[in-house]
């Protein structure tokens, strides 16, 4: 295993801060975690940010075009794509871009395809590419707003000619800050595994593959990104390095760790300059910083390749734009809806790791494992189950958890499928309870508690504070995606109390710790709220293209 580059003797140190910063953060049934105590709407942040100064790139619209299924997209066999400046456009629309602008009276705001804790949006995403059709080489920020890429760098032509593409993802944690206060690091982590799945997704859905580079220090994935070059951002709120992914047709053979874009060089020019988005923030967060810089650096798993029994065929005819762009948060459930067993199972099957969707995209070991509050699924006993989602997890899982659990395999559940009932009980009123009293969590068919390994992990190494949660990011992107696709919805929870649902497991160490609540159902619609295009005004095909 890799580990941060800081010395052995700063490890435990930097540990102690992401292990203090977690309990810190926790909600309990006597208080919520350090957050503002007001907040005023018309004073929020701007949720996008642009560089002033940066040429832009106008970029077509054409998610009407692509014909590929959503079961293309999962099994890995839609169409291929070529590497053009239009189909990196597409890429970017099905995964960061605007999906709709929802109107409440003299309110408007716009919904997107990577879903976000409060719809706040911390994460940016960056182009680095070379030798695209149509696209000059160099970084692009990428502005969902108006459907552009700001060129942030120009760089000489690529001396290989091959078309080469890269997506970098960094956060901007005063975005959920101003919300959400100290909290805010969790979300933003949150957050980002949302954003992998939905890139995976997107990617998938034109014939590609996207992987996250790993073993990529956190100063050196700011260098490529320029979020390092402070007069850029001076004055401004700073953005945190997180990720970068490589992007390849299927068809091209993905090394075991694909490579990375070409050193900068002093021939390169930069442009832009990022704007404030909060000119009078009330709040600071020092907590968030300091878990930040704690939890900088990076990692890398050897996962050892294992058969992976046959994936259960998807039962959507949707096609793979129409399901992404029509994906939502689902605010209120029909309490009375019971949900299909067999589409239950094919949604759980999803989450188990596999060379197939978005499971492709992630080259790190699996470490997150689903609890489910089955409150009405057709021919399951209502109760606690677990998705045990690794081959020593089980074992582990039995040891972490209540000894009185029965840990039965689920009759009629596919033979592949590691589900195992725990207890019959009627959870709707405690889940409820414990997801900070939101009734979406007993009013669901099911909900999820994903259970991380945790504390020896972060603290051999606190980079994977962040990896953690966004894996749990990642299932969440699974379910909400699944959910669509069986005419459900699913709604991610980020508020709940972290040790009420710890004591309804029996858990009592720091081995395991729950990151993110989900739960799927029927969703109820409010015919008061409007929708509107997600970009009105704009033609087909009206793409601009930079010298």
């Amino acid at each position: 295993m890799f580990v941060s580059p800081s010395s052995a003797a700063e490890l435990p140190a930097a540990a102690d801060i992401a292990l203090a910063y977690h309990v810190r953060t926790k909600h309990s049934l006597k208080r919520y975690a350090a957050g503002p105590e007001t907040l005023d709407w018309d004073a929020q942040p701007n949720p996008f940010r642009e560089f002033a100064g940066s040429p832009r790139v106008n970029l077509p619209l054409t998610s009407d075009r692509l014909a590929a299924s959503f079961a293309e997209a999962c099994d890995g066999t839609a169409p291929i794509q070529p590497f053009t400046i239009d189909n990196v456009a597409l890429l970017l629309e099905l995964s960061f871009g605007l999906a709709a602008w929802k109107e409440y009276g003299p309110d408007r705001w716009a919904l997107r395809c990577n879903p976000s804790s409060g719809n706040l949006h911390p994460t940016e995403a960056y182009v680095i590419s070379e030798s695209i059709a149509g696209l000059t080489d160099g970084v692009y920020h990428y502005l969902s707003r108006d459907h552009v890429l700001e060129r942030r760098c120009r760089r000489d032509a690529s001396p290989t000619g091959q078309p080469l593409l890269w997506l970098g993802l960094s956060s901007i944690h005063w975005r959920e800050a101003w919300k959400y206060g100290e909290r805010a690091f969790r979300y933003c982590q949150l957050d980002l595994g949302h954003a992998l799945g939905a890139i995976s997704y997107a990617a998938a859905a034109l014939g590609w593959h996207a992987r996250v580079i790993d073993g990529i220090d956190s100063a050196a994935l700011a260098a490529i990104m320029g979020l390092d070059r402070t007069g850029d951002f001076a004055g401004v709120e700073a953005e945190d390095a997180d990720v970068l992914l490589a992007i390849s047709p299927r068809d091209i053979a993905t090394p075991t760790r694909p490579e990375l874009p070409r050193p900068a060089t002093i021939a390169d020019e930069w442009k832009g300059q990022a704007n404030r988005l909060d000119r009078h923030p009330l709040y600071r967060w020092p907590v968030i910083s300091e878990v930040s810089a704690a939890t900088a650096g990076e990692g890398h798993d050897v996962v050892p390749a294992a058969p992976s029994p046959p994936a259960l065929p998807s039962r959507s005819q949707a096609r793979a734009t129409e399901l992404i762009l029509n994906r939502r948060s689902a605010q209120r459930f029909d309490a009375k809806f019971t949900m299909d067993r067999t589409a239950f199972h094919q949604m759980l099957d999803t989450l188990l790791p596999r060379t197939t969707t978005p499971w492709t995209t992630w080259p790190f070991a699996t470490r997150l494992h689903p609890l489910l509050f089955v409150h009405r699924i057709d021919g399951l006993t209502p109760g606690l189950y677990a998705l045990p989602r690794s081959d020593n997890a089980e074992a582990d899982l039995r040891r972490a958890l209540r000894p009185d659990f029965d840990w039965q395999r689920v009759e009629g559940a596919p033979d592949h499928l590691p589900l195992f009932h725990l207890l019959p009980t009627d959870s709707r009123g405690v889940i409820r309870t414990a997801s900070c009293h939101q009734a979406i969590a007993g009013d669901s068919c099911f909900a999820v508690a994903m259970l991380a390994e945790f504390a020896p992990l972060v603290s051999d190494n606190p980079w994977r504070y962040r990896q953690l949660h966004w894996e749990a990011g990642l299932i969440g992107q699974v379910l909400y995606l699944e959910a669509e696709a069986s005419g459900l919805r699913g709604t991610g929870i980020g508020c709940f109390f972290d040790e009420s649902v710890h004591e309804m497991l029996g858990i009592v160490t720091a081995d395991f710790q729950t990151l993110y609540q989900f739960t799927v159902g029927r969703p109820l619609t409010d015919d008061r709220i409007t929708t509107q295009p997600a970009y009105p005004g704009r033609t087909r095909n009206e793409a601009g293209v930079l010298p």
